[in-house]
C-alpha cells in the first residue's frame, strides 16, 4: 500500500506521463507511423491537455468501479494513455491511433480494444449520454433490484455546451432527481477557431442552478489563492476576474517580461505585486487555472452533494503544458519533433522510447497498479430476454390502421408472453394518447423512481390514467425527440452494461423522425438497440399538410446501418414485424428497428391472410424478409405494382381497375425495402443476406414491367426494377404536402388508383 504522503508528489508523476502519453499518442500517427496515402491523420493534442489533470485526479483518487464515464471526444488519447497505465490497454495500440482497427478518432465502446464507457464524437450526444445511462440504470434496478448505483460522469468541453441536446437534456424534470450526474466542464474558453470573447461563465452557472443542479467551480489554483492574500492580492483577483477572455489568453503567449507590463494595466498595487516575483513564479501563476489543479479538483470533486445532479466548472488552459498552449488555433495543432523532445525532457521522457514504462517498484508503478486492481471490473452475468411468440394468432377484420395495431400487438404480448413483456419498456415525447398508446399506458403504468398521487384515478372523463410507480413501463421526457432517442439508446446498452436486456421502443411523430435521427443512429453505434416507431407518417395525414409530413423517412430506414426498417400496410403486417424486431433486441449479435406507421384506416379483410396455418406461417415470414405476393395474376403478368405501407389499397384498386381492361398485374406488398435490398445485394455478392424472398416476392417467371408505389419518396423502392431487369415507373411523393382530404392529396401527389392505371398502362401499351 502507498503511504499516502507519497501519493500527492507520485500522483503529479502520474500527471506528466499522462500527458505525455497522450500527446506522444497524436504524434506518432502523423509524424512517426508511415502515411503512403498522405491524408492527414489529425488527433487533438491540445484539446487532450486541458483535461489530462481533471482526468488524472478522478481516475486515480475518485473513480469507483460502479462508477461511469463519458470523456469528450477529442481527449480520447487521454482516456487511452490512463488506461494504458492501469495495465488495460496493450503498448502496441498506442502506435495505432486512427488506424484501421486500431484506437478510433473518438472513444467507442464498440470498436476501440480499451474499456470505453460511453461511446462520444457527435457533440452533445456523448455529454448527455450519462443522463439517460442514470435512467436506465435506475429503470434496469425495477428489474433487479441490486444492481449497483454509481455516479455518472460527462467530461464536456465549454464549447459542448452550445449544443441545444446539452439543454433539453438539463431542463427536463427528471434529470432533477438524478444525483448520481457529475458533469465536467473544461472550461478552456476556447472554440475550433477562436478565443470566445465571452464565454458567460456565470450565465451559464446560473442557468443550471435554475434546473436545480448544484453548481461547483474550480478556478484558481494554490499559486494564485496565495499571492490573492498578499497585498495587491484583491487587485490580482479582480484583474484576472475582469479581463476578457482573448486578453487572458494573449497573456499565456507572453514573455515574463511582457506579462510584467501588461498584467498590472497601470494598477500600482499590482505593479508592486508583480515586481515582488520571480519569472518562473509569475510564468507559473498567470496560468495557475484551478482545472490544473489536483489539490483543488480533488476538494471539489469530495463537495459533491448525491441529493441532485452536480456540475464543476474546471477553469483550465487548452495546450496546457504544451508549446501550444493558450494558442487560438491550437485545435489540431501538432507539435514539432523538437517541441516534442523538448516536452520529452521537461517530464522525463524520450522521442526515442516514447512508450518506456514506470520502472518496476517505483511508488507511480504501483500506484497504477493499484488503483487498476480497484477499478476492474467483473463481468456483469448476462440473462437471456425469455421467449417471444413469432405469431400471436390474431387475424384482424375490419377496417383498423398500423397506428392503433402498435398499441394493441403490445397488449396482446402482456397476455401471450408476460415474461418477456415485462422488459418491454415505451417512451414518447408527450404523443402517448396521439399514438394509440393510452391501452398500453393504462396497462402497465408510467415509470417513476417513487410513487406518485393519480390524482385524476376518481376522475369519470379521464381516458388515460397516468399512474407512476416503479414498476411502470411507460416514460415521458416532454417534447424533446432529442432526449428520448438518447435515453431510448442507453435502455437499449443495459444488456451490455448490467447483463439485463430491456426491450425499448420509442414513438414519435413520423415527421420529426430526422430530428431524432443523428441521436438515435449514434446509440445504435455505441450498441443500444431499439426500435423507434414513426406514426402517423407521410402525406396521409391529409388535412394536417405540408408541415407535418415525411417524405424521406423510407430512406433513412433502407440507409441507417445496425437497423432493420419496415413500412407494413396491415395490422397483422405490424403484430408480425414487432415481434420479428423485439426478438432481435438485447443481445451481442442484435440490432435496432425502425417501424414507419400510419393513421390511414385500410379495410383488414384486404390482407387475405392464409387460414391454413402452414400458408399463414409462410406468409408472416414473407412478411418478415420484406416483401410478399398479395395478389396474383390469373396467368402471366403483363404488370407488377409493388406498394408500400398506407397505398397498398390503392395498389389493390389498380389492380382490378386493370384486369377490367384486360391488362393482369401482380401485386406484391413490401414491408421492408431494406431488407429486399440486401437480399438483392447478397444475390450479386455484396453481403450474406437470405436472397429467397425475391424468389418468393419477384420470382423471374413472373418478370413484367414494374410500376412501385408508396407514401414517401419515388426513389425508396426504385431499385426493385434490378431484380428482374425491368422496365418501371416510380410514384411516389417529392413535394410538399398539401392539407386536405385523403383523395385528393393523393390525386395531388400521384397515389391514387387513377395514377397507378395510367402508369401501368403507359409500360403496357
Amino acid at each position: 500500500m502507498i503511504e499516502e504522503a507519497t501519493v500527492a508528489s507520485t500522483l503529479q508523476e502520474i500527471e506528466e506521463r499522462v500527458l505525455w502519453l497522450s500527446t506522444a499518442i497524436v504524434h506518432h500517427a502523423n509524424r512517426v507511423r508511415p502515411n503512403a496515402g498522405g491524408l492527414k491523420v489529425g488527433g487533438h493534442q491540445a484539446s487532450s491537455a486541458s483535461l489530462v489533470s481533471i482526468m488524472t485526479e478522478l481516475w486515480f483518487e475518485h473513480l469507483r468501479p460502479e462508477d461511469r464515464v463519458s470523456v469528450k471526444p477529442h481527449a480520447s488519447p487521454v482516456l487511452h494513455a490512463i488506461n494504458h497505465l492501469l495495465g488495460e490497454l496493450d503498448t502496441r495500440y498506442l502506435e495505432t491511433l486512427r488506424e484501421y482497427k486500431g484506437l478510433q478518432s473518438y472513444p467507442s465502446r464498440s470498436k476501440d480494444p480499451d474499456p470505453v464507457d460511453y461511446s462520444t464524437g457527435s457533440v452533445g450526444i456523448g455529454a448527455t449520454a450519462p443522463i439517460w445511462g442514470a435512467l436506465a440504470r435506475r429503470y434496469v434496478s425495477s428489474i433487479r433490484p441490486e444492481v449497483g448505483v454509481g455516479r455518472q460522469y460527462s467530461l464536456v468541453g465549454d464549447a459542448e455546451l452550445d449544443e441545444g441536446a446539452c439543454w433539453e437534456a438539463v431542463l427536463d424534470p427528471m434529470v432533477g432527481e438524478l444525483g448520481e450526474v457529475v458533469w465536467i466542464v473544461d472550461l478552456n474558453r476556447q472554440s475550433l477557431d477562436r478565443v470566445v470573447p465571452n464565454i458567460g461563465a456565470t450565465r451559464l452557472q446560473g442557468m443550471f442552478e435554475a434546473a436545480g443542479w448544484q453548481v461547483l467551480t474550480v478556478k484558481y489554483g494554490r499559486i494564485l489563492e496565495e499571492l490573492f492574500t498578499r497585498p495587491g492580492g484583491d487587485a490580482l483577483r479582480r484583474r484576472i476576474d475582469e479581463m476578457p477572455n482573448p486578453e487572458y489568453q494573449r497573456l499565456l503567449r507572453c514573455t515574463p517580461a511582457q506579462q510584467r507590463e501588461r498584467l498590472p494595466d497601470g494598477d500600482d498595487k499590482l505593479v508592486e505585486l508583480v515586481a515582488g516575483l520571480d519569472d518562473e513564479t509569475l510564468h507559473a501563476a498567470v496560468r495557475n487555472l484551478g482545472g490544473h489543479d489536483l489539490s483543488a479538483l480533488g476538494d471539489a470533486l469530495d463537495a459533491i452533494d448525491d441529493t441532485r445532479p452536480t456540475v464543476i466548472f474546471a477553469y483550465t488552459v487548452k495546450g496546457y503544458g504544451l508549446a501550444s498552449e493558450g494558442h487560438p488555433q491550437n485545435h489540431s495543432s501538432l507539435l514539432t519533433v523538437e517541441q516534442m523532445a523538448e516536452l520529452g525532457k521537461r517530464v522525463g521522457c524520450s522521442v526515442d522510447d516514447p512508450w518506456r514504462p514506470f520502472p518496476e517498484g517505483s511508488a507511480a508503478a504501483e500506484l497504477c497498479a493499484e488503483v487498476g486492481e480497484r477499478l476492474r471490473r467483473t463481468p456483469e452475468p448476462y440473462t437471456t430476454v425469455p421467449a417471444l411468440p413469432t405469431d400471436i394468432g390474431r387475424t384482424p377484420a375490419g377496417t383498423a390502421t398500423t397506428q392503433a395495431a402498435l398499441g394493441r400487438a403490445l397488449l396482446d404480448l402482456t397476455r401471450e408472453s408476460p415474461e418477456a413483456a415485462r422488459r418491454i419498456v415505451t417512451l414518447c415525447p408527450d404523443v402517448s394518447s396521439s399514438t394509440n398508446l393510452g391501452g398500453w399506458v393504462n396497462k402497465v403504468g408510467v415509470w417513476s423512481a417513487a410513487e406518485r398521487v393519480d390524482w385524476f384515478a376518481d376522475d369519470p372523463e379521464t381516458i388515460l390514467h397516468w399512474r407512476e410507480r416503479p414498476t411502470g413501463q411507460h416514460l415521458e421526457l416532454g417534447i424533446a425527440e432529442t432526449n428520448l432517442v438518447g435515453l431510448l439508446g442507453e435502455l437499449g446498452a443495459t444488456w451490455s452494461r448490467w447483463g439485463e436486456p430491456l426491450l425499448p421502443i420509442g414513438v414519435m411523430y413520423d415527421p420529426f423522425v430526422e430530428r431524432a435521427l443523428e441521436p438515435w443512429s449514434f446509440g445504435i453505434y455505441a450498441g443500444g438497440q431499439s426500435i423507434l416507431v414513426g406514426t402517423p407518417s407521410g402525406v396521409s395525414l391529409a388535412p394536417e399538410g405540408g408541415a407535418h409530413q415525411s417524405i424521406t423517412t423510407p430512406s433513412v430506414g433502407l440507409e441507417q446501418p445496425g437497423c432493420v426498417s419496415y413500412d407494413p400496410a396491415f395490422a397483422i403486417d405490424v403484430e408480425w414485424t414487432l415481434l420479428a424486431s423485439l426478438a432481435q433486441l438485447g443481445r451481442p449479435d442484435g440490432s435496432s428497428a425502425y417501424l414507419r406507421l400510419s393513421t390511414r384506416p385500410v379495410d383488414q379483410t384486404l390482407a387475405a391472410v392464409p387460414t391454413d396455418p402452414a400458408a399463414r406461417e409462410r406468409r408472416r415470414r414473407q412478411v418478415v424478409a420484406g416483401a410478399y405476393p398479395l395478389r396474383r395474376a390469373s396467368g402471366t403478368p403483363a404488370v407488377t405494382i409493388a406498394a408500400m405501407g398506407a397505398v397498398v389499397p390503392e395498389a389493390l384498386a389498380a389492380a382490378e381497375r386493370l384486369a377490367g381492361q384486360g391488362v393482369e398485374a401482380d401485386v406484391v406488398c413490401v414491408t421492408s425495402a431494406g431488407l429486399v435490398f440486401e437480399a438483392l445485394q447478397a444475390r450479386s455478392g455484396r453481403g450474406s443476406a437470405e436472397t429467397w424472398v425475391l424468389d418468393a416476392a419477384f420470382p423471374a417467371r413472373r418478370a413484367a414491367p414494374m410500376v412501385t408505389v408508396l407514401d414517401g419518396h419515388p426513389h425508396t423502392l426504385a431499385f426493385l426494377a434490378g431484380i428482374n431487369q425491368v422496365r418501371a415507373a416510380h410514384l411516389g411523393v417529392s413535394a410538399f404536402g398539401q392539407s386536405g382530404d385523403l383523395d385528393a392529396v393523393y390525386r395531388h401527389h400521384g397515389l391514387d388508383a387513377d395514377s397507378l392505371v395510367r402508369a401501368a398502362l403507359d409500360l403496357t401499351d
